[in-house]
């Protein structure tokens, strides 16, 4: 912890000296260093995430010709410029746990480009001979992928601009485009594109929309970057919140740091990375990255992340947020809850997962179940409701048609499905109305609307659900059923009645698998018979619905 004076120091770079334990300043010169990575789209999880790594680099390797030179695109990109450019673009992480909290004040972020009025500074630095990487985290919408054609959205008014307009770029591709272009003519290779979202082959999207934007710009650069580019796919994972006033009150309390935006997150940290790099990259693996050899390797990593992380995230909530809670910790505390989202893990997405060598799913599943029980994050469920069009696809919808087609359970995520139908009403179940935040929500909640208790208007979106789901009568009907539930009882009673039902009338057996108790199992109301691990009746749902069995 760092010397608290009597008045907290703000961040800068002549106050760095005043900051007596050196731990948590960067341990390098700020004055000595190479814009070897250009990342796009600087917010909380960049700043928790690879500026944390490379800053371990600097400071441990003085690996200094691989600083980041931060991008903001868009005008909502000026708060973080004005936050960042008074205090030297120095930043604190404030990792929370129950055990305690750490500030580590990062250094690696030593200058920001904001795009709006300075377009051609942000072309001529990805274009500079010493910008190795260009790195991403511009979110899905970012990447104008269509999801049903797998295809760029050239129709989209963006790229039809920096496609055809003469004015400055609108989207990353038209940066990327205009940047490669010049290093293609002056002979340079072309930087890595480095995707840092949290997207499945988030790198293959990455080279095949960059290429296809390419090939109608400039063709002939297109052809040289499908030759020499390189697009590493990636996995990355820390839950990060959104800042808040409190935050920065508190570090300000505790550690004597005035940061006009500081990052929150918690000690957990991975990023399981592709090798492959076209114009060199920094020793990753030294600073604690899984760097592997091929793309195979990083879809096992993903796979199971995305079903059980993201996945965990999304079954619970929006179940969460028509029952009224505000924050996850308060989520996974509730024995209730706690059991519907330990029996979808186990029984219906851990039979789906590969196995990958020296990764144990049941100590994986363990630590999710702590990092989501962190109370001191403060992880709101609103965040993790956002954009459910792009998530239900990706977490949820490929572990049911998976299921359907081994004959398994998929009453869990069944009902996870019907709790965001229900969700995209607007108004939870206690009259208390939200706004929607998704890019596809003024559709989706006039379908919600329509359908009221069916679920049928929300199934005809092609975009997102495919006949081998909307035309299962298996999966029709339980999501029928689920979608009644909750509009008659809510989703605490729906789960009630469901665990009641299924606890009183199945014979159970003894397992170490799941997190909860018996004594927090005991605790949820209506149970009798309690069980620790995943029950034998459990694996028979696989011969009829999970919810037909409450009803």
């Amino acid at each position: 912890m760092p010397h608290i004076t009597e008045a907290p120091l703000r961040l800068s770079n002549a106050n760095l000296p005043k900051f007596t334990q050196a731990e948590t300043t960067p341990a390098y010169d700020r004055t000595n260093l190479k814009h070897g990575i250009v990342h796009v789209g600087v917010g909380g999880f960049h700043r928790a995430h690879l500026a944390v790594y490379v800053d371990r680099l600097l400071s441990q390797f003085s690996a200094n010709d691989w600083s980041i030179c931060g991008v903001g695109l868009t005008p909502f990109d000026a708060a973080m410029r004005d936050a960042l450019q008074p205090q030297d673009h120095l930043y604190t992480v404030i990792e929370r746990s129950a055990r305690g909290s750490s500030a580590q004040i990062i250094g690696s972020i030593s200058d920001y480009i904001f795009a709006p009025g300075n377009e051609e500074a942000v072309i001529a630095k990805m274009a500079d001979k010493d910008t190795h990487i260009v790195s991403l985290t511009i979110t899905e919408s970012g990447y104008y992928y269509n999801e049903s054609t797998h295809e760029l959205d050239v129709s989209h008014p963006n790229i039809q601009f920096d496609l055809t307009g003469d004015g400055p770029p609108r989207t990353t591709y038209g940066y990327l485009t205009a940047a490669l272009a010049r290093r293609y003519k002056a002979g340079l290779r072309p930087f890595t594109v480095m995707s840092c979202d949290n997207m499945q082959k988030n790198g293959s999207i990455s080279r095949n929309m960059l290429l296809a934007f390419a090939r109608l710009k400039e063709p002939n650069m297109a052809a040289w970057l499908s030759e020499n580019g390189a697009f590493p796919n990636s996995m990355v994972d820390r839950i990060t919140p959104r800042t808040v006033d409190e935050d920065k009150h508190g570090l300000k309390q505790q550690f004597g740091i005035e940061d006009a935006w500081p990052v929150v997150t918690e000690p957990f940290m991975q990023w399981v990375l592709e090798d492959n790099f076209s114009d060199g990259r920094p020793q990753f693996e030294d600073v604690g990255v899984q760097v592997v050899p091929t793309v195979r390797d990083v879809e096992q990593f993903e796979l199971m992340k995305l079903r059980l992380l993201n996945g965990g995230h999304v079954a619970m909530g929006y179940l969460a947020s028509l029952a009224g809670f505000t924050y996850v910790h308060e989520v996974i505390a509730d024995p209730l809850f706690s059991q519907y989202l330990n029996d979808l893990w186990y029984e219906e997405v851990k039979p789906l997962l590969p196995s990958i060598p020296g990764v144990d799913v049941d100590h994986y599943i363990q630590t999710l179940h702590s990092r989501f029980s962190n109370p001191t994050l403060k992880d709101e469920v609103a965040r993790i409701c956002l954009g459910g069009s792009g998530k239900m696809p990706q977490f949820i919808l490929p572990s049911i048609a998976e299921q359907i087609e081994s004959r398994g359970p998929i009453g869990r995520l069944t009902l996870c499905v019907a709790a965001w139908f229900r969700y995209l009403s607007g108004v939870d179940e206690n009259g208390k109305t939200y706004k929607i935040d998704d890019p596809m929500a003024k559709e989706l909640q006039i379908l919600a609307r329509e359908g009221g208790a069916s679920p049928n208007s929300l199934l005809s979106v092609q975009t997102l659900f495919g006949d081998d789901l909307r035309y299962d009568g298996r999966f029709v009907r339980e999501i029928t059923m689920a979608m009644r539930t909750l509009d008659r009882r809510g989703a605490r009673k729906t789960l009630e009645k469901s665990y009641t039902k299924l606890f009183t009338n199945t014979a159970c057996t003894q397992s170490t698998h799941h997190v909860v108790d018996r004594d927090t199992a005991h605790s949820v109301r209506g149970v009798k018979d309690v069980i620790r691990g995943p029950s034998s009746m459990a694996r028979g749902v696989s011969h009829g619905p999970w919810l037909d069995r409450y009803h």
